[in-house]
Protein backbone atom coordinates (compact mmCIF):
# COMPACT_ATOMS: atom_id res chain seq x y z
CA UNK A 1 0.00 0.00 0.00
CA UNK A 2 1.23 3.49 -0.81
CA UNK A 3 2.33 5.17 2.50
CA UNK A 4 0.46 8.34 1.57
CA UNK A 5 -2.74 6.39 0.97
CA UNK A 6 -2.25 4.55 4.24
CA UNK A 7 -1.78 7.79 6.16
CA UNK A 8 -4.83 9.35 4.53
CA UNK A 9 -6.98 6.32 5.32
CA UNK A 10 -5.69 6.27 8.89
CA UNK A 11 -6.57 9.96 9.34
CA UNK A 12 -10.05 9.49 7.90
CA UNK A 13 -10.61 6.38 9.98
CA UNK A 14 -9.65 8.17 13.18
CA UNK A 15 -11.83 11.15 12.27
CA UNK A 16 -14.80 8.88 11.66
CA UNK A 17 -14.62 7.44 15.17
CA UNK A 18 -16.47 10.48 16.44
CA UNK A 19 -17.13 10.37 20.15
CA UNK A 20 -14.39 7.88 21.06
CA UNK A 21 -12.60 9.67 23.87
CA UNK A 22 -13.86 13.23 23.23
CA UNK A 23 -17.44 13.91 24.37
CA UNK A 24 -17.33 11.13 26.97
CA UNK A 25 -13.64 11.30 27.85
CA UNK A 26 -14.55 11.57 31.52
CA UNK A 27 -16.27 8.18 31.28
CA UNK A 28 -13.06 6.33 30.49
CA UNK A 29 -10.60 4.41 32.53
CA UNK A 30 -7.01 5.56 31.84
CA UNK A 31 -5.80 4.21 28.52
CA UNK A 32 -9.19 2.78 27.53
CA UNK A 33 -11.10 3.93 24.50
CA UNK A 34 -14.87 4.04 24.91
CA UNK A 35 -16.29 0.80 23.63
CA UNK A 36 -12.85 -0.60 22.82
CA UNK A 37 -12.31 -4.36 22.83
CA UNK A 38 -11.94 -5.61 26.37
CA UNK A 39 -13.41 -2.50 27.93
CA UNK A 40 -15.20 -3.27 31.16
CA UNK A 41 -17.40 -1.17 33.44
CA UNK A 42 -16.37 2.46 33.17
CA UNK A 43 -15.51 4.72 36.09
CA UNK A 44 -16.04 8.43 36.58
CA UNK A 45 -19.64 8.47 35.35
CA UNK A 46 -21.20 11.88 36.01
CA UNK A 47 -24.42 10.59 37.60
CA UNK A 48 -25.20 8.13 40.40
CA UNK A 49 -25.51 4.72 38.84
CA UNK A 50 -28.55 2.75 39.97
CA UNK A 51 -28.72 0.22 37.13
CA UNK A 52 -26.03 -2.13 35.86
CA UNK A 53 -28.14 -3.79 33.19
CA UNK A 54 -31.46 -3.62 31.34
CA UNK A 55 -34.05 -6.30 30.57
CA UNK A 56 -36.53 -4.90 28.03
CA UNK A 57 -39.61 -7.01 27.31
CA UNK A 58 -41.21 -5.98 24.00
CA UNK A 59 -44.72 -7.18 23.24
CA UNK A 60 -44.55 -7.00 19.45
CA UNK A 61 -47.82 -5.99 17.83
CA UNK A 62 -49.06 -3.48 20.39
CA UNK A 63 -50.96 -4.87 23.39
CA UNK A 64 -54.24 -3.16 24.24
CA UNK A 65 -53.72 -0.97 27.30
CA UNK A 66 -57.50 -0.60 27.57
CA UNK A 67 -57.88 -4.29 28.41
CA UNK A 68 -54.73 -4.60 30.51
CA UNK A 69 -53.73 -1.44 32.39
CA UNK A 70 -55.91 1.61 31.70
CA UNK A 71 -59.39 1.12 33.17
CA UNK A 72 -61.98 3.45 31.58
CA UNK A 73 -65.49 3.16 33.07
CA UNK A 74 -66.69 5.99 30.81
CA UNK A 75 -65.62 4.03 27.75
CA UNK A 76 -67.55 1.04 29.05
CA UNK A 77 -70.64 3.22 29.46
CA UNK A 78 -70.31 4.42 25.84
CA UNK A 79 -69.81 0.97 24.34
CA UNK A 80 -71.42 0.86 20.89
CA UNK A 81 -71.98 4.62 20.70
CA UNK A 82 -70.27 6.93 18.18
CA UNK A 83 -66.87 8.18 19.26
CA UNK A 84 -67.20 11.94 19.95
CA UNK A 85 -65.69 13.84 17.05
CA UNK A 86 -64.04 16.25 19.48
CA UNK A 87 -61.52 13.52 20.33
CA UNK A 88 -60.64 12.42 16.80
CA UNK A 89 -61.18 15.32 14.40
CA UNK A 90 -58.03 15.98 12.38
CA UNK A 91 -56.19 13.13 14.11
CA UNK A 92 -54.03 10.53 12.41
CA UNK A 93 -55.41 7.01 12.53
CA UNK A 94 -54.09 3.82 10.99
CA UNK A 95 -56.68 1.49 9.43
CA UNK A 96 -59.68 3.36 10.85
CA UNK A 97 -58.94 6.56 8.94
CA UNK A 98 -62.11 7.79 7.25
CA UNK A 99 -64.33 5.12 8.79
CA UNK A 100 -67.27 5.45 11.16
CA UNK A 101 -65.79 5.42 14.65
CA UNK A 102 -67.60 3.46 17.37
CA UNK A 103 -66.58 3.22 21.04
CA UNK A 104 -65.67 -0.21 22.32
CA UNK A 105 -65.74 -0.76 26.06
CA UNK A 106 -63.13 -2.86 27.88
CA UNK A 107 -63.54 -6.55 27.07
CA UNK A 108 -62.37 -7.76 30.48
CA UNK A 109 -62.91 -6.73 34.08
CA UNK A 110 -60.31 -4.96 36.19
CA UNK A 111 -59.32 -5.85 39.75
CA UNK A 112 -57.47 -4.01 42.50
CA UNK A 113 -54.09 -5.37 43.53
CA UNK A 114 -51.45 -4.48 46.09
CA UNK A 115 -51.23 -2.03 48.96
CA UNK A 116 -52.30 0.89 46.78
CA UNK A 117 -55.16 -1.05 45.16
CA UNK A 118 -53.69 -0.59 41.69
CA UNK A 119 -56.17 -1.52 38.98
CA UNK A 120 -55.01 -4.21 36.57
CA UNK A 121 -56.85 -6.53 34.24
CA UNK A 122 -58.23 -9.78 35.57
CA UNK A 123 -55.98 -11.34 32.89
CA UNK A 124 -52.87 -10.40 34.92
CA UNK A 125 -53.24 -12.00 38.37
CA UNK A 126 -49.58 -12.96 38.70
CA UNK A 127 -48.41 -9.49 37.75
CA UNK A 128 -50.92 -8.19 40.26
CA UNK A 129 -49.13 -10.18 42.96
CA UNK A 130 -45.96 -8.11 42.37
CA UNK A 131 -47.62 -4.81 41.41
CA UNK A 132 -46.12 -3.15 44.49
CA UNK A 133 -42.72 -3.58 42.82
CA UNK A 134 -43.82 -1.88 39.58
CA UNK A 135 -44.22 1.66 38.32
CA UNK A 136 -47.14 1.69 35.88
CA UNK A 137 -46.95 4.51 33.33
CA UNK A 138 -50.32 5.19 31.69
CA UNK A 139 -49.38 8.31 29.73
CA UNK A 140 -46.83 6.96 27.25
CA UNK A 141 -46.96 8.25 23.66
CA UNK A 142 -45.03 7.61 20.48
CA UNK A 143 -44.75 9.18 17.04
CA UNK A 144 -45.11 6.13 14.81
CA UNK A 145 -48.38 4.42 13.95
CA UNK A 146 -47.25 1.34 11.99
CA UNK A 147 -45.31 -1.62 13.33
CA UNK A 148 -41.81 -1.47 11.85
CA UNK A 149 -41.25 2.31 12.22
CA UNK A 150 -42.80 2.13 15.70
CA UNK A 151 -40.31 -0.56 16.71
CA UNK A 152 -37.50 1.50 15.18
CA UNK A 153 -38.60 4.56 17.15
CA UNK A 154 -38.91 2.67 20.42
CA UNK A 155 -35.52 1.00 19.96
CA UNK A 156 -33.47 3.79 18.42
CA UNK A 157 -35.30 7.07 18.99
CA UNK A 158 -35.84 7.46 15.24
CA UNK A 159 -38.30 6.01 12.74
CA UNK A 160 -35.56 5.93 10.12
CA UNK A 161 -33.55 2.73 9.84
CA UNK A 162 -29.80 2.95 10.35
CA UNK A 163 -29.66 4.44 13.84
CA UNK A 164 -28.13 2.47 16.73
CA UNK A 165 -30.47 0.63 19.04
CA UNK A 166 -30.39 1.37 22.74
CA UNK A 167 -28.56 -1.87 23.50
CA UNK A 168 -25.81 -0.85 21.07
CA UNK A 169 -25.57 2.61 22.65
CA UNK A 170 -25.19 1.06 26.11
CA UNK A 171 -22.54 -1.49 25.20
CA UNK A 172 -20.66 1.25 23.35
CA UNK A 173 -20.86 3.60 26.31
CA UNK A 174 -20.53 1.20 29.24
CA UNK A 175 -18.97 -1.93 27.81
CA UNK A 176 -20.09 -5.27 29.20
CA UNK A 177 -19.30 -7.28 32.30
CA UNK A 178 -19.75 -10.54 30.37
CA UNK A 179 -16.40 -11.91 29.23
CA UNK A 180 -17.63 -14.90 27.27
CA UNK A 181 -21.09 -13.75 26.15
CA UNK A 182 -22.30 -10.80 24.07
CA UNK A 183 -23.07 -7.58 25.90
CA UNK A 184 -26.34 -7.19 23.98
CA UNK A 185 -28.53 -10.29 23.54
CA UNK A 186 -31.93 -10.64 21.84
CA UNK A 187 -34.44 -13.45 22.47
CA UNK A 188 -37.60 -13.91 20.38
CA UNK A 189 -40.70 -15.98 21.16
CA UNK A 190 -44.08 -16.33 19.46
CA UNK A 191 -47.56 -16.78 20.87
CA UNK A 192 -49.19 -20.17 20.56
CA UNK A 193 -51.22 -20.80 18.58
CA UNK A 194 -49.78 -18.06 16.39
CA UNK A 195 -52.22 -16.18 14.16
CA UNK A 196 -50.36 -13.19 12.73
CA UNK A 197 -47.00 -12.72 14.42
CA UNK A 198 -45.19 -9.63 13.17
CA UNK A 199 -41.79 -10.20 11.58
CA UNK A 200 -39.00 -8.81 13.74
CA UNK A 201 -36.08 -7.63 11.64
CA UNK A 202 -32.47 -7.75 12.82
CA UNK A 203 -32.22 -4.02 12.11
CA UNK A 204 -34.16 -3.54 15.35
CA UNK A 205 -31.01 -4.48 17.26
CA UNK A 206 -28.55 -2.91 14.82
CA UNK A 207 -25.47 -0.96 15.87
CA UNK A 208 -26.27 1.60 13.17
CA UNK A 209 -23.35 3.98 12.73
CA UNK A 210 -21.61 2.75 15.89
CA UNK A 211 -18.90 0.09 15.51
CA UNK A 212 -20.65 -3.11 14.47
CA UNK A 213 -19.34 -5.10 17.44
CA UNK A 214 -22.07 -3.40 19.49
CA UNK A 215 -25.00 -4.83 17.56
CA UNK A 216 -27.28 -7.28 19.33
CA UNK A 217 -26.79 -11.03 19.02
CA UNK A 218 -29.94 -13.11 18.69
CA UNK A 219 -29.99 -16.42 20.50
CA UNK A 220 -32.53 -18.73 18.89
CA UNK A 221 -35.26 -20.08 21.14
CA UNK A 222 -35.19 -23.63 19.75
CA UNK A 223 -32.45 -25.82 18.38
CA UNK A 224 -28.89 -24.53 18.38
CA UNK A 225 -29.01 -21.08 19.99
CA UNK A 226 -26.31 -19.88 17.59
CA UNK A 227 -25.63 -21.27 14.12
CA UNK A 228 -22.33 -23.11 13.67
CA UNK A 229 -21.81 -23.15 17.43
CA UNK A 230 -20.03 -26.49 17.28
CA UNK A 231 -16.93 -27.32 15.27
CA UNK A 232 -17.17 -29.47 12.12
CA UNK A 233 -16.17 -33.13 12.46
CA UNK A 234 -12.43 -33.50 12.73
CA UNK A 235 -11.78 -29.94 13.95
CA UNK A 236 -10.72 -29.82 17.61
CA UNK A 237 -11.14 -26.85 19.90
CA UNK A 238 -7.38 -26.47 20.03
CA UNK A 239 -7.16 -26.30 16.22
CA UNK A 240 -10.04 -23.82 16.11
CA UNK A 241 -8.29 -21.66 18.72
CA UNK A 242 -5.10 -21.73 16.68
CA UNK A 243 -6.96 -20.52 13.59
CA UNK A 244 -8.56 -17.67 15.52
CA UNK A 245 -5.20 -16.65 16.99
CA UNK A 246 -3.53 -16.65 13.55
CA UNK A 247 -6.32 -14.64 11.90
CA UNK A 248 -6.33 -12.08 14.69
CA UNK A 249 -2.53 -11.77 14.57
CA UNK A 250 -2.86 -10.74 10.92
CA UNK A 251 -5.67 -8.34 11.75
CA UNK A 252 -3.61 -6.72 14.52
CA UNK A 253 -0.76 -6.14 12.08
CA UNK A 254 -2.94 -4.21 9.66
CA UNK A 255 -5.07 -2.40 12.26
CA UNK A 256 -2.59 0.43 13.07
CA UNK A 257 -1.99 1.01 9.36
CA UNK A 258 -5.63 1.41 8.36
CA UNK A 259 -7.06 2.63 11.71
CA UNK A 260 -10.38 1.11 10.65
CA UNK A 261 -12.58 0.47 13.74
CA UNK A 262 -14.15 -2.50 11.96
CA UNK A 263 -10.84 -4.35 12.20
CA UNK A 264 -11.00 -4.05 15.98
CA UNK A 265 -14.56 -5.31 15.72
CA UNK A 266 -13.44 -8.30 13.69
CA UNK A 267 -10.74 -9.16 16.24
CA UNK A 268 -13.14 -8.88 19.16
CA UNK A 269 -15.89 -10.88 17.46
CA UNK A 270 -13.59 -13.74 16.45
CA UNK A 271 -12.43 -14.02 20.05
CA UNK A 272 -15.94 -13.74 21.47
CA UNK A 273 -17.29 -16.36 19.04
CA UNK A 274 -14.58 -18.76 20.15
CA UNK A 275 -15.42 -18.23 23.83
CA UNK A 276 -19.15 -18.55 23.12
CA UNK A 277 -18.63 -22.09 21.84
CA UNK A 278 -17.98 -23.03 25.45
CA UNK A 279 -20.23 -20.58 27.29
CA UNK A 280 -23.49 -20.64 25.31
CA UNK A 281 -24.31 -24.36 25.71
CA UNK A 282 -24.02 -23.94 29.49
CA UNK A 283 -26.11 -20.74 29.40
CA UNK A 284 -29.07 -22.29 27.58
CA UNK A 285 -29.03 -25.62 29.42
CA UNK A 286 -31.99 -25.14 31.74
CA UNK A 287 -32.08 -28.80 32.74
CA UNK A 288 -29.80 -28.07 35.68
CA UNK A 289 -32.05 -25.34 37.05
CA UNK A 290 -33.83 -26.11 40.30
CA UNK A 291 -37.22 -27.66 39.40
CA UNK A 292 -38.84 -25.12 41.70
CA UNK A 293 -37.47 -22.31 39.51
CA UNK A 294 -38.77 -23.96 36.35
CA UNK A 295 -42.15 -24.28 38.03
CA UNK A 296 -42.01 -20.63 39.13
CA UNK A 297 -41.62 -19.50 35.52
CA UNK A 298 -43.91 -22.19 34.13
CA UNK A 299 -41.52 -23.40 31.46
CA UNK A 300 -39.76 -26.53 30.27
CA UNK A 301 -36.17 -26.70 29.03
CA UNK A 302 -36.01 -26.08 25.29
CA UNK A 303 -39.68 -25.12 24.81
CA UNK A 304 -38.80 -21.77 23.19
CA UNK A 305 -41.45 -19.93 25.21
CA UNK A 306 -41.45 -16.39 26.54
CA UNK A 307 -41.21 -17.93 30.01
CA UNK A 308 -38.00 -19.78 29.06
CA UNK A 309 -36.62 -16.57 27.61
CA UNK A 310 -37.37 -14.77 30.89
CA UNK A 311 -35.37 -17.42 32.72
CA UNK A 312 -32.55 -17.08 30.18
CA UNK A 313 -32.67 -13.32 30.77
CA UNK A 314 -32.02 -13.89 34.46
CA UNK A 315 -29.11 -16.21 33.62
CA UNK A 316 -27.68 -13.61 31.22
CA UNK A 317 -28.04 -10.92 33.89
CA UNK A 318 -26.08 -13.09 36.33
CA UNK A 319 -23.32 -13.48 33.75
CA UNK A 320 -22.90 -9.75 33.13
CA UNK A 321 -24.77 -9.11 29.88
CA UNK A 322 -25.55 -5.39 29.71
CA UNK A 323 -28.75 -5.27 27.63
CA UNK A 324 -31.20 -8.15 27.23
CA UNK A 325 -34.19 -7.67 24.95
CA UNK A 326 -37.08 -10.12 24.81
CA UNK A 327 -39.58 -9.95 21.95
CA UNK A 328 -42.89 -11.79 22.27
CA UNK A 329 -44.92 -11.70 19.06
CA UNK A 330 -48.59 -11.89 18.05
CA UNK A 331 -50.18 -8.98 19.95
CA UNK A 332 -51.66 -7.28 16.86
CA UNK A 333 -55.36 -7.71 17.63
CA UNK A 334 -57.28 -5.86 14.93
CA UNK A 335 -59.91 -8.55 15.46
CA UNK A 336 -60.48 -11.47 17.82
CA UNK A 337 -59.34 -9.30 20.73
CA UNK A 338 -61.55 -11.02 23.26
CA UNK A 339 -60.56 -14.45 21.99
CA UNK A 340 -56.80 -14.00 21.69
CA UNK A 341 -55.71 -11.44 24.26
CA UNK A 342 -56.20 -13.93 27.14
CA UNK A 343 -53.80 -16.32 25.39
CA UNK A 344 -51.04 -13.73 25.06
CA UNK A 345 -51.60 -12.37 28.56
CA UNK A 346 -51.33 -15.85 30.08
CA UNK A 347 -48.04 -16.43 28.25
CA UNK A 348 -46.38 -13.41 29.83
CA UNK A 349 -48.20 -12.83 33.14
CA UNK A 350 -46.70 -15.64 35.18
CA UNK A 351 -43.28 -15.34 33.56
CA UNK A 352 -42.93 -11.60 34.24
CA UNK A 353 -43.91 -12.03 37.87
CA UNK A 354 -41.47 -14.95 38.15
CA UNK A 355 -38.63 -12.88 36.68
CA UNK A 356 -39.19 -10.13 39.25
CA UNK A 357 -39.39 -12.65 42.11
CA UNK A 358 -36.30 -14.50 40.91
CA UNK A 359 -34.25 -11.32 40.50
CA UNK A 360 -35.28 -10.17 43.98
CA UNK A 361 -34.30 -13.41 45.70
CA UNK A 362 -30.90 -13.34 43.96
CA UNK A 363 -30.15 -9.71 44.82
CA UNK A 364 -30.32 -8.56 41.20
CA UNK A 365 -33.56 -6.57 41.24
CA UNK A 366 -31.99 -3.47 42.81
CA UNK A 367 -29.55 -2.95 39.94
CA UNK A 368 -31.56 -4.36 37.02
CA UNK A 369 -33.84 -2.02 35.08
CA UNK A 370 -36.91 -3.84 33.71
CA UNK A 371 -39.20 -2.38 31.05
CA UNK A 372 -42.39 -3.97 29.63
CA UNK A 373 -43.88 -2.26 26.58
CA UNK A 374 -45.35 -2.63 23.12
CA UNK A 375 -44.46 -0.39 20.20
CA UNK A 376 -47.71 1.58 20.48
CA UNK A 377 -51.15 1.36 22.07
CA UNK A 378 -54.63 0.57 20.72
CA UNK A 379 -57.63 2.77 19.98
CA UNK A 380 -60.71 3.10 22.21
CA UNK A 381 -62.66 2.70 18.96
CA UNK A 382 -63.81 -0.65 17.70
CA UNK A 383 -62.26 -2.16 14.60
CA UNK A 384 -64.25 -4.66 12.60
CA UNK A 385 -68.01 -4.28 12.48
CA UNK A 386 -68.52 -7.84 11.35
CA UNK A 387 -67.44 -10.76 13.48
CA UNK A 388 -65.23 -10.58 16.60
CA UNK A 389 -63.84 -7.06 16.89
CA UNK A 390 -60.46 -5.67 17.85
CA UNK A 391 -58.67 -2.35 18.12
CA UNK A 392 -56.52 -0.36 15.70
CA UNK A 393 -52.97 0.94 16.17
CA UNK A 394 -52.75 4.08 18.28
CA UNK A 395 -49.82 6.38 19.09
CA UNK A 396 -51.44 8.95 21.40
CA UNK A 397 -51.88 6.66 24.39
CA UNK A 398 -50.20 3.50 25.58
CA UNK A 399 -49.24 1.95 28.90
CA UNK A 400 -46.03 0.34 30.05
CA UNK A 401 -44.43 -0.66 33.30
CA UNK A 402 -40.90 -0.13 34.54
CA UNK A 403 -39.28 -1.56 37.65
CA UNK A 404 -36.08 -2.08 39.61
CA UNK A 405 -32.89 0.00 39.75
CA UNK A 406 -34.13 3.05 41.64
CA UNK A 407 -37.63 3.23 40.14
CA UNK A 408 -40.42 4.06 42.58
CA UNK A 409 -42.41 1.00 43.59
CA UNK A 410 -46.17 0.67 43.66
CA UNK A 411 -46.68 3.85 41.66
CA UNK A 412 -49.10 4.78 38.88
CA UNK A 413 -47.84 7.71 36.83
CA UNK A 414 -49.76 9.78 34.29
CA UNK A 415 -53.28 9.47 32.94
CA UNK A 416 -55.28 9.52 29.72
CA UNK A 417 -58.60 11.26 29.05
CA UNK A 418 -61.88 9.68 30.15
CA UNK A 419 -62.13 7.54 27.00
CA UNK A 420 -58.45 6.58 26.87
CA UNK A 421 -57.87 8.31 23.54
CA UNK A 422 -54.90 10.53 24.45
CA UNK A 423 -52.44 10.98 27.30
CA UNK A 424 -53.20 14.22 29.13
CA UNK A 425 -51.47 14.10 32.53
CA UNK A 426 -47.73 13.55 32.84
CA UNK A 427 -47.31 12.91 29.11
CA UNK A 428 -44.24 10.76 28.40
CA UNK A 429 -42.41 10.46 25.08
CA UNK A 430 -40.08 7.72 23.88
CA UNK A 431 -37.17 10.13 24.22
CA UNK A 432 -38.20 10.81 27.83
CA UNK A 433 -38.17 7.07 28.52
CA UNK A 434 -34.71 6.70 26.98
CA UNK A 435 -33.38 9.70 28.94
CA UNK A 436 -34.71 8.21 32.18
CA UNK A 437 -33.18 4.81 31.48
CA UNK A 438 -29.81 6.37 30.67
CA UNK A 439 -30.04 8.44 33.86
CA UNK A 440 -30.48 5.30 35.96
CA UNK A 441 -27.47 3.82 34.19
CA UNK A 442 -25.39 6.81 35.24
CA UNK A 443 -25.38 8.61 31.87
CA UNK A 444 -26.37 12.20 31.18
CA UNK A 445 -28.32 11.82 27.93
CA UNK A 446 -27.45 15.36 26.79
CA UNK A 447 -23.72 14.52 26.83
CA UNK A 448 -23.99 11.04 25.31
CA UNK A 449 -23.47 11.62 21.59
CA UNK A 450 -21.59 10.32 18.57
CA UNK A 451 -20.37 12.38 15.64
CA UNK A 452 -22.23 11.18 12.55
CA UNK A 453 -22.52 12.99 9.23
CA UNK A 454 -21.24 16.16 10.85
CA UNK A 455 -23.80 16.15 13.66
CA UNK A 456 -23.74 15.06 17.30
CA UNK A 457 -26.26 12.21 17.16
CA UNK A 458 -27.96 11.20 20.39
CA UNK A 459 -30.25 8.36 21.40
CA UNK A 460 -32.65 10.94 22.86
CA UNK A 461 -32.62 13.26 19.86
CA UNK A 462 -32.60 17.05 20.11
CA UNK A 463 -36.29 17.68 20.79
CA UNK A 464 -35.92 18.36 24.50
CA UNK A 465 -36.20 14.96 26.20
CA UNK A 466 -36.49 15.00 29.98
CA UNK A 467 -35.72 12.56 32.76
CA UNK A 468 -39.02 11.51 34.36
CA UNK A 469 -37.90 12.38 37.87
CA UNK A 470 -41.37 11.80 39.32
CA UNK A 471 -40.94 8.02 38.94
CA UNK A 472 -37.49 7.86 40.54
CA UNK A 473 -37.13 6.72 44.13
Amino acid sequence: MNPVDASRRAFLGRSAQGLGGVALASFLEPGRLLGAPGAGPLTGLPLPRKAKRVIWMTMAGGPSQLELFDHKPKLAAMDGQPMPESFTKGQQLAQLQGQRLICQGPQFRFRKFGRNETELSELLPHLGSVVDDLCLVKSMTTEAINHDPAHMFMNTGSQIAGRPSMGAWLTYGLGSEAEDLPGFVVLVSTGSPARSPQPISARQWSSGFLPSRHQGVQLRAKGDPVLYLGNPPGVSREAQGGDVAAINALNRQIEPVLADPEIATRIAQYELAFRMQASVPDLVDLSREDPRILDLYGCRPGDGSFASNCLLARRLAERGTRFIQLYHRDWDHHSLLREELPLRAAEVDRACAALITDLKQRGLFEDTLLVWSGEFGRTPMKQGNKGPAGRDHHNKAMSLWIAGAGIRRGMVFGATDELGYAAEEGVVTVHDLHATMLHQLGIDHTAFSYKFQGLDARLTGVEGARVIKEILA
